[in-house]
């Protein structure tokens, strides 16, 4: 391996070794490689960054932001929450029950995991804790129920790694469907059992007029995956496109219908779009540039080598991803591992005989995972942050619901079909 590319990568875990944003340490950590390469030049590099961000598909970025901060603010998780409640709140565990389901239906609005928890979160954590749930255990529900943020599309981390590794988009959205809602099942499944033995309570009982009421308010929040969804596997319209009709959608019904955001709130949300789309957009410039040095130095071919020498299959290599994943999870935050490693490992996979959309579930799945994952993960801090709870304590509630997330990973890894079922049919 060159010289250029060992500095690269040791200038990379250096520099966030001691604390250094992401963007900034790949963005140093490139230049170096660049600066000591004489067959490289400055120029090239930067056509390289152009043409990376030059694609309609990244539009779709700010517009999702902006979807899911107008949703956010305009009335819908509240909306959500109550329907869900009407609906399940009856079961043993009921509220836990809402809280996972309500991640779950603003997780189709939003997009993001920490965004889906502080929103529902927010709401739900005061409500558990109020019905005489534990406070840790309430905690770790909203930081568990916030990881299919990524997964349930619209989600931006599949818009990204798409883009990066050159994956159909619109695939990718549609193959987070089933594996999103089975694991939502599977964590709802938990917290009733959980809820069984602890003698968790629940409300009186079903009322039909309750469900109705519930369900007339939240309709116009319901349409929504259904028309993203809808659109862009009836043909439609694209991602990009869809993310638009998103924005409309969401100010037309928070601003008309609902009327709970006025103009300054509009504005409000358009700065924090825009500081937010700066931001990632500054990480995924500098992933771009770090992304083309290291398929310059074959890397990758030097990584696959080390894969070929331990994986003899697929199986094998699966497995190994799921380890990594898991281990970088903890550690790690999503764009980080998405940015550098999405590149790095989806041709492996290929070469493996991996289905691309496939693994790129997986792959998003795992991340989402790690969100969840103590030491550091994000919607967990998120989750003792609005709840001024303990990481210590929330972590070992959360423990559980990982390990429930972990077998479901599992299932998608080695059951293609699940990944690939809806995206076939597109």
């Amino acid at each position: 391996m060159a010289l250029p590319a060992i500095v690269m990568i040791i200038l990379v875990i250096v520099l966030g070794a001691l604390g250094l944003p992401i963007a900034w340490a790949l963005c140093c950590a490139s230049l170096a490689a660049v600066l000591m390469d004489p067959a490289l030049s400055l120029g090239v590099c930067v056509q390289k960054i152009f043409t990376g961000c030059d694609n309609f598909a990244m539009l779709a970025i700010p517009a999702f932001f902006l979807a899911g901060d107008i949703m956010s603010k305009g009335g819908l998780s509240r909306r959500l929450v109550t329907f869900a409640d009407s609906l399940i709140g009856w079961i043993s565990g009921g509220i836990s029950l809402v809280a996972i389901v309500g991640c779950s239906f603003f997780a189709a609005i939003s997009g993001s995991s920490v965004a889906t928890t502080a929103a529902i979160g927010g709401i739900m954590y005061p409500e558990m804790v109020k019905r005489g749930y534990p406070k840790d255990y309430s905690a770790a529900i909203q930081a568990i129920g916030g990881t299919l943020g990524i997964v349930i599309p619209p989600s931006v981390v599949f818009v990204i790694y798409g883009n990066i590794t050159g994956t159909s988009v619109s695939r990718l959205l549609m193959s987070g469907v089933i594996p999103g809602f089975l694991t939502g099942f599977a964590l709802c499944l938990y917290a009733y059992f959980n809820a069984k033995k602890h003698g968790f309570p629940k409300n009186k009982g079903f009322s039909f007029k309750r469900f109705l009421g519930s369900f007339k308010n939240a309709v116009w929040a319901l349409f929504m995956p259904v028309i993203i969804l809808g659109g862009i596997y009836a043909g439609v319209f694209t991602p990009t496109e869809s993310a638009v009709i998103a924005v409309f959608y969401g100010v037309f019904v928070c601003f008309v219908v609902f009327r709970e955001i006025s103009g300054k709130t509009i504005r409000e949300i358009l700065k924090t779009t825009a500081a937010n789309t700066a931001n990632l957009m500054f990480l995924v410039m500098s992933a771009i540039l770090f992304g083309y040095l290291i398929t310059y130095y074959n890397i990758p071919v030097y990584v696959t080598n080390a894969f070929m020498t331990v994986a003899q299959n697929r199986y094998v290599f699966m497995f190994m991803i799921l380890v990594l994943l898991t281990i970088c999870g903890m550690f790690l935050e999503v764009s980080v591992t998405n940015l550098i490693l999405g590149p790095l490992l989806a041709p492996i996979a290929v070469s493996f005989g991996v289905d691309p959309i496939h693994f790129g579930m997986v792959f998003v799945f795992m991340l989402a995972l790690g969100q969840a994952t103590p030491p550091f993960g994000s919607t967990m801090f998120v989750a003792c942050g609005l709840s001024d709870r303990p990481v210590s304590g929330v972590a070992k509630r959360l423990i559980p619901f990982v390990i429930v997330e972990l077998i479901c990973a599992s299932v998608f890894a080695y059951a293609p079909v699940l990944s690939t079922f809806l995206p076939n049919l597109l």
